[in-house]
């Protein structure tokens, strides 16, 4: 190929590049806040209005997301936003707990005073008589987001980051069937008492309780 016109197609595939990442946070934004529901169809013409674009992005956007697993492709029609299964909670949170329980016991050997007084103002939010349902699925996140940085792992606060996003999806739609939430204080308590072990078993009662509640809700 000769040079100039390499350098014409460079120009040409670099130049929907910052519309292509712009379509893709805001696809995925929706998906993760669930104005995307599972079983929704999507098609490319329908997104591309949403998205004030054309299709190229759209679609270039879209199989991003597929290879994510966040939509599926259907072929020569468009995408579909999967259904909850049973399989995939349980697969999330068995990964969660092998997350969470090495970030709850690590920091209960490392946290500082101060990075112990912001998770229990986390906590103090949730308990708000009048908080929202979006304020405490916020606390939630940062809450189990502050102990992934406070363990000082970046290998695990990428996947424990990543993991949480599905989570995040799965508490967004749970709270449209039950407002019950599963509290943090007795991960907090051990983590304030310096006991690796009892922080550990408390973040796996959590998590498992967590998914018992996903379970409840979208098994049947």
């Amino acid at each position: 190929m000769e040079l100039n016109q390499l350098r014409a197609r460079t120009s040409k595939q670099a130049e929907p590049e910052g519309e292509v990442d712009r379509v893709y946070r805001q696809l995925r934004s929706w998906l993760l806040e669930c104005e995307f529901k599972p079983g929704d169809f999507l098609s490319e013409v329908e997104l591309a209005r949403l998205c004030s674009t054309s299709r190229t992005p759209v679609r270039e956007a879209c199989n991003r997301l597929s290879q994510e697993k966040w939509i599926t492709r259907i072929r020569h029609k468009g995408y579909m936003v999967p259904p909850i299964s049973i399989r995939q909670i349980v697969e999330i949170y068995e990964y969660r707990k092998l997350l969470e329980c090495f970030t709850a016991e690590r920091a209960a050997q490392t946290a500082s005073a101060d990075e112990l007084a912001r998770l229990k103002k986390i906590i103090e939010a949730e308990r708000r008589a009048k908080v929202t349902v979006a304020e405490v699925v916020a606390a939630n996140d940062a809450f189990h987001m502050g102990l992934a940085e406070i363990a000082r792992n970046q290998r695990v606060i990428d996947e424990v980051k990543s993991t949480l996003e599905y989570v995040h999806r799965l508490d967004v739609l749970s709270t449209q069937r039950d407002t019950v939430w599963i509290p943090h204080g007795e991960i907090l308590n051990a983590l304030e008492a310096r006991k690796p072990v009892l922080a550990g078993k408390a973040m796996a009662s959590h998590v498992d309780n967590s998914r018992d509640r996903m379970l409840r809700l979208f098994g049947t």
